[in-house]
């Protein structure tokens, strides 16, 4: 028995009708792969399947199979206890990442200098949607504890580095920010939109920010802005020192590294505004003539 004639609307289906079908589970795929990722943090960087699976909200199975493909490409490794952890395969591709690998090239030696003249905990931040996500720190034994590392993210209003971040940011990003909720991790961390306003204004006026006792009481954050070629402003560098040091004896230091580094990266602080502006839209425009 001959098989029935397809009918015309099957017949002129575009060619990538497919492909169309197909793309709404690959993108659940993805999505899936990435929310395992996402279920690892810097509390928890070892988990078993069951904990994966339960984290991610997915069915064991799933989670199984996903896991498993991870694993062999890299992103996950087993351990001895047959938990995972986050492999290393997944920390260098990371490390191309060209906002987080140039800049920590250029600032590495002046991240060193002022760890020398402070021996306090010195981190190097970039801004990242909403958040600030650390790609760079030093510290000693001997200096006050913090909670961050490399990879960690933080909100802008409770950090130092943030509040850099935050007051160098156009007028309508900042109202974003001071419009969503804001996390109160100390009961000196600042949650009032009108408080940070104001402080970020000063910030922009002083080219510093001193964050106290914001993310734990005991720690004092000094931190300043790093300036790119076009006078954008998208990484800060600071240092964190025992909240009873005085602020002002770690300012200096603070803005001689960040200037440094902020020149390693093409700024010249005696270009004018016009000039600046003139760079940004040069920059735009061969940014929309590139070819894909």
């Amino acid at each position: 028995m001959s098989e029935p004639a397809p009918s015309a609307e099957v017949s002129t289906a575009p060619a990538d009708a497919s492909d169309s079908c197909a793309e709404p589970s690959v993108r659940s795929t993805v999505a899936r792969a990435f929310g395992v990722l996402g279920v690892f943090s810097a509390g928890r960087t070892e988990l078993t399947l069951s904990e994966i699976a339960r984290r991610a909200g997915l069915p064991l199975t799933t989670a199984h199979r996903i896991v498993g493909e991870l694993a062999r490409w890299g992103a996950l490794e087993r351990t001895e206890r047959g938990s995972y952890q986050v492999g290393l395969r997944l920390w260098e591709v990371g490390a191309l990442a060209p906002r987080g690998h140039g800049l920590r090239e250029i600032a590495m030696p002046f991240l060193e200098d002022l760890y020398e003249a402070t021996r306090q905990n010195v981190q190097l931040a970039v801004l990242d949607g909403m958040e600030v996500v650390y790609v760079e720190r030093i510290a000693t034994r001997n200096a006050v504890a913090v909670v961050t590392r490399v990879g960690t993210r933080l909100p802008l209003h409770a950090t130092g580095v943030g509040l850099v971040l935050l007051a160098f940011s156009d007028a309508a990003f900042q109202e974003r920010v001071l419009a969503a909720p804001m996390r109160r991790f100390t009961e000196k961390t600042m949650t009032s939109p009108a408080e940070v306003r104001r402080v970020i204004a000063d910030v922009r006026h002083r080219r510093f920010a001193v964050s106290e006792g914001q993310i734990t009481l005991d720690a004092l954050s000094v931190a300043a802005p790093i300036f790119e070629a076009d006078g954008r402003v998208n990484a800060a560098l600071s240092v964190v020192v025992p909240s009873e040091h005085p602020a002002q004896e770690y300012i200096p230091a603070v803005h001689a590294a960040a200037r440094g580094i902020s020149r390693g990266l093409g700024w010249r602080p005696d270009l004018s505004a016009s000039t600046l502006r003139k760079r940004r839209m040069a920059i735009r425009r061969d940014s929309a003539t590139m070819p894909e």
